[in-house]
């Protein structure tokens, strides 16, 4: 079989519309085999590195368990046991360990680290996070809200769900918040954001062009009102630990409540990256509530990361 063209997927946009309209039919159709114990390994063979400069649970155990049930394996890396940006330059590192392995998926710090390292790969580069996209949990988060909200019975995508639709962002101008508008741009629909005053996103870093597709409220209780989803993150990301006593004081009043999720549509979704933090970022009447689809969203990132990689390695299926 032809390799199809080098891609990375390195932010949200990197992809198109209609890209991702194929991707999460793919999902469902691997998750499906998934449920009904029917075995699919269409990357036998195939061998996928993991670069962890940044800890993570279910970054690892997604894609590690993902590319094991596709039939391939996992050469899983640490700092400590890595040369990565330290004895031997980003651009070295990525020519040798290219040479290797079919698929690099990296979590590290400076989103020039994964850039440096795409650009002198011979194999696809994926982004498991840095300090400014996390465009894989966006992927699971969108492929849930379509599962909840935009597939028919017989697990047909309607990528339209998303279009007009209102996401609520409550918290940090972090990496997520950064990619939820990358995602609202490219998909039609708006993400209303409010954080606490000197926590803002930075628009250069979300890289969006259509300023139709956010709202900013200074108010985190009005964001919310009429979303169709809302949704968080920690206060203090990986990276950010020794401003964790004046992030709390500030982020006070960002807590998603019950009275927010009330102002809310009546069927609107919860959903939160993980780990979370009940009473500081959600209460836990809201996470562990009706309304939340938190385990949903943190077992779709292993579906959705799957049909990725398939994708990348493979190119279309059909």
């Amino acid at each position: 079989m032809q390799r199809p063209a080098l891609r990375h997927y390195l932010q949200f946009k990197d992809l198109s519309a209609a890209d991702y309209g194929y991707l999460f039919e793919r999902t469902a159709l691997i998750k499906r085999r998934f449920k009904n114990y029917e075995k699919y390994q269409p990357l036998q063979d195939r061998t996928l590195a993991l670069i962890f400069e940044k800890a993570s649970t279910r970054t690892r155990v997604s894609f590690e368990a993902g590319m094991y049930q596709m039939g391939g394996s996992v050469v899983h890396l640490t700092t400590g046991d890595s040369q990565l940006g330290r004895a031997e330059p980003i651009e070295d590192s990525a020519r040798v360990i290219s040479r290797m392995v079919d698929l690099v998926m990296i979590r590290t710090f400076e989103q020039s680290k994964i850039e440096r390292f795409a650009a002198h790969s011979r194999v696809p580069v994926i982004n498991g996070l840095t300090n400014e996209y996390h465009p894989c949990q966006i992927l699971a988060d969108l492929f849930t809200y379509l599962e909840a909200r935009g597939m028919d019975a017989r697990g047909n995508v309607d990528m339209d769900a998303l279009k007009g639709r209102v996401v609520a962002w409550v918290g940090d101008g972090n990496n997520m918040a950064n990619t939820w508008l990358q995602a609202a741009e490219l998909l039609g629909f708006t993400v209303h954001i409010s954080t606490p005053s000197g926590y803002e996103v930075n628009p250069a870093i979300a890289g969006i062009s259509d300023a139709r597709c956010v709202k900013t409220f200074a108010d985190p209780l009005e964001a919310c009102r009429g979303a169709d989803l809302v949704t968080t993150d920690v206060w203090t990301s990986m990276g950010y630990e020794a401003e964790n006593e004046a992030r709390r004081a500030a982020f006070a009043r960002w807590c998603v409540s019950a009275e927010m999720m009330a102002a809310a549509r009546p069927d609107a979704l919860f959903m939160h990256c993980l780990p979370a933090h009940r009473g500081e970022e959600v209460a836990a009447e809201v996470i562990d509530g009706p309304q939340s689809v938190v385990w949903d969203e943190a077992e779709n990132r292993m579906h959705v990361q799957k049909a990725l990689m398939e994708w990348l390695l493979l190119g279309r299926i059909g």
